[in-house]
């Protein structure tokens, strides 16, 4: 696809939130969609500080992330999460991030885990859902996944799409693929983490994150970012499309890094996905070009870049 149609398709569908909670719409401002990162400062497993969590969002910038969720964890022993505080952080991170002219949109969401969303009320969900908007949740992959179809359909009923985050990670899934595929079937949508894609080739939770893509079942990819440069860091979802690529065709894997999370952020009907195009080798980290394959990817995504003065 052209960049200008493609920058076309994306004016056209301006992502809306309430009040405060998500960035404006930038016409013309096209790139990867993150659906799961944590970059809020202080309060999870990610950035420590305000200047860790800019550090993260210039590198995410950097790799052709325009849009990027703020998904702390809810749960338990993440006592400094607070539902009610999360649209003012995200507020308070965009304007930190606007002050150093970084294109970069952040909306609010969370990762919740299934005991915190089973015992949360209407209104908890709502705020936690992407864009505070009462449509979508991202559900942290549990664990002990035994009784997971009968908790999301808890879910379901009252009316959430869900995405399930990085089930490639679960040695349930891991040794028994197939019991995931009833959860697709359902309409739950599967967020595989890109870096994934980049493991060792004998690694189960590579072999899981190929699986899931070659079958369709994957319908997202996404960095489930912790840092700029550290563990699990935020440019893993670039360094891992042109992987997807490999497994699934260009086409799709950009569709499942841009138009796909697109949709789930703004609650919309989700896009027809292109065609599956298997069979060709996928690059590993020890693949000399692989860094040159992930740059262009990200060229293509990104387009024209903005000049520093642009404003939002």
């Amino acid at each position: 696809m052209a960049f200008a149609d493609r920058d076309r398709r994306y004016a056209n569908s301006a992502i809306r939130f309430p009040a405060g909670v998500g960035a404006p719409f930038i016409p013309g401002m096209a790139g990867y969609v993150d659906i799961h990162a944590h970059i809020l400062p202080g309060i999870d497993d990610g950035p420590e500080d305000l200047e860790g969590s800019l550090s993260m969002a210039r590198a995410a910038a950097g790799s052709g992330i325009t849009t990027l969720v703020a998904t702390p964890h809810l749960r338990a022993d993440f006592p400094n999460v607070h539902i009610h505080e999360l649209a003012d952080r995200c507020r308070a991170l965009q304007k930190a991030i606007h002050r150093e002219q970084i294109p970069l949109r952040i909306v609010s969401g969370t990762e919740v885990a299934l005991v915190w969303a089973l015992d949360a009320d209407d209104e908890e969900l709502r705020l936690a859902s992407y864009g505070q908007r009462g449509t979508d949740l991202l559900v942290e992959t549990p664990s002990d996944v035994t009784m997971i179809d009968r908790h999301l359909y808890t879910l379901r009923a009252k009316r959430f799409r869900i995405t399930l985050a990085h089930p490639e990670r679960s040695r349930q899934f891991q040794s028994d693929p197939e019991r995931l595929r009833p959860l697709s079937e359902q309409g739950v949508l599967l967020e595989v983490n890109a870096e994934a894609l980049l493991f060792p080739r004998g690694s189960a939770t590579r072999k899981l994150a190929e699986h899931l893509c070659r079958t369709g079942q994957a319908l997202v990819l996404a960095s489930d970012g912790h840092g700029a440069a550290s563990r699990r860091p935020v440019t893993g979802l670039a360094d891992g499309v042109p992987a997807a690529s490999a497994l699934v065709g260009e086409t799709r894997a950009e569709w499942m890094a841009t138009a796909m999370p697109a949709a789930i952020i703004a609650g919309e009907t989700l896009p027809e996905p292109p065609e599956l195009e298997t069979g060709r080798q996928v690059p590993s980290r020890s693949d000399p070009f692989h860094k040159v394959k992930s740059k262009l990817s990200r060229l293509r995504c990104e387009g024209p870049k903005p000049s520093r003065s642009s404003s939002f």
